[in-house]
């Protein structure tokens, strides 16, 4: 294990669990394409369909040697605060734009987060949270040390919505650059992109929205293209700023 490293303020006392550490490109929404440091944590509070990411919490995490080379190191799990910040320290945070603090669900961890970003944050990178947009009280701990919110609207499945706590949840990330992310697929229904642009343009217009093609996963089949033009149509009448953006990260088998 590596040695302590002492952070002013930092509560020595706290621990969190990891997935994996990577460097790699953002795949998704207006910021595609640009360098990242990734911290996926485990643990979610929903149970998307189309989900392709483990959420189980591991007795080891992954961290990759080497950006793009899928050889990793193996830490056992949790992790002190100070000993992961030391790990993120074996990355240049120079050459990467922001840490992704994924999952799963990263708010279920705010506790150890709002110890965690501040020393983050000391060292001069940015912070960039995807959330599945749900946990506005949790979310509401941490809006100090965020920079950018990848907020998801979750459209309804399994007899499940989640239209007040996303409401909730964008009037907090309001007070932040906030872009909302939406997963279609094939049977996707116009009633629930109504719902979902009545409520982003509810609270601002000009929230930028991204239409994500589910990736073939789970007998869940991407919408034709002409289906996607005319849903980035529908939701364009009400709001300012929809684009249609894949998972290019996939298309180029990044991680």
């Amino acid at each position: 294990m590596l040695g302590p490293l002492q952070s002013q303020g930092c509560n020595l006392m706290l621990t969190l669990p990891v997935q994996e550490i990577f460097s790699s490109i953002q795949g998704e929404g207006p910021y595609v394409g640009v360098r990242q440091l990734f911290l996926r944590l485990p643990g979610c509070n929903l149970a998307c369909p189309y989900c392709d990411t483990l959420t189980d919490n591991p007795r080891q995490l992954l961290l990759e040697a080497v950006p793009g080379s899928r050889s990793f190191e193996y830490y056992d799990n949790p992790l002190s605060l100070p000993d992961l910040l030391g790990l993120l320290l074996r990355f240049n945070f120079q050459k990467h734009h922001s840490l992704s603090v994924t999952g799963g669900e990263p708010l279920l961890w705010n506790r150890e987060l709002a110890e965690f970003l501040p020393l983050v944050r000391e060292q001069g990178l940015k912070i960039y949270l995807e959330t599945n947009g749900t946990l506005s009280r949790q979310l509401d701990t941490l809006l100090p040390w965020l920079d950018i919110i990848s907020m998801d609207i979750k459209l309804p499945y399994g007899g499940r919505s989640f239209w007040t706590e996303h409401q909730e949840f964008l009037d907090v990330s309001k007070e932040k650059e906030v872009f909302v992310k939406i997963v279609v697929h094939s049977a996707t229904i116009s009633i629930d992109l109504r719902t979902a642009r009545e409520l982003i343009a509810s609270v601002s217009p000009d929230i930028p929205v991204i239409l994500q093609p589910v990736s073939a996963a789970r007998g869940l089949i991407p919408p034709p293209a002409r289906q996607m033009l005319a849903w980035q149509d529908y939701l364009a009448e009400e709001l300012r700023n929809v684009r249609i953006i894949p998972q290019t990260h996939i298309l180029q088998g990044q991680l």
